[in-house]
């Protein structure tokens, strides 16, 4: 996915929401311009300002990638998957199933490198439901006060109500698959 693509989604969700961009700033602690520029797509948002974005607007992040999206036929192709990647941390997130009408669930292959560090100050919506499932590297994972270090093959299922954070605490990438089902 491309920074005009998400660009488009916030923008979407801002006049649904029915907010202006000062009201998006007061409600999610961005900046009024750095807010106009990830909406005119002259820079890309941070995982920490997505988080921040989607709790202003009440939607999972995974809604911010597929808000809006069409239908999609049962099959959808590696190479149809919108891919993003923060600019701070290099993490890289792949929308394999994204978030569309219809259906509560995601799942999102992400790829955090080593060393690199993602956190969020709040859940964007109460009990969103996550599955995350380590397929290679190490990552800690902490949920409140609560860490857990996952190796490959382990499986962290947890509801999101506290504040979190990855880290990929190896000297390789964190890779996993997460499923999101909002509540």
């Amino acid at each position: 996915m491309n920074d005009q693509d998400l660009a488009q989604r916030l923008i979407g969700l801002r006049k649904t929401k029915g907010l202006s961009l000062d009201e998006l700033a007061e409600k999610s602690g961005i900046s009024r311009a750095t807010l106009s520029r990830i909406e005119r797509g002259d820079t890309s948002p941070t995982a920490a300002a997505l988080g921040r974005l989607a709790t202003a607007f009440g939607v999972s992040v995974a809604d911010l990638f597929g808000l809006g999206a069409a239908a999609h036929d049962a099959k959808l192709a590696q190479n149809e998957q919108a891919v993003w990647r923060d600019p701070e941390t290099g993490f890289q997130r792949r929308s394999v199933s994204p978030a569309i009408s219809g259906f509560r669930g995601s799942v999102i292959e992400g790829t955090l490198p080593a060393g690199a560090i993602i956190s969020y100050a709040a859940p964007p919506l109460p009990d969103l439901e996550h599955h995350l499932v380590l397929l290679s590297g190490a990552l800690t994972v902490v949920l409140g006060d609560t860490r857990h270090d996952l190796s490959p093959g382990d499986c962290l299922r947890f509801r999101l109500n506290t504040p979190n954070a990855y880290h990929a605490t190896g000297s390789k990438p964190a890779r996993y698959l997460l499923t999101v089902i909002t509540p």
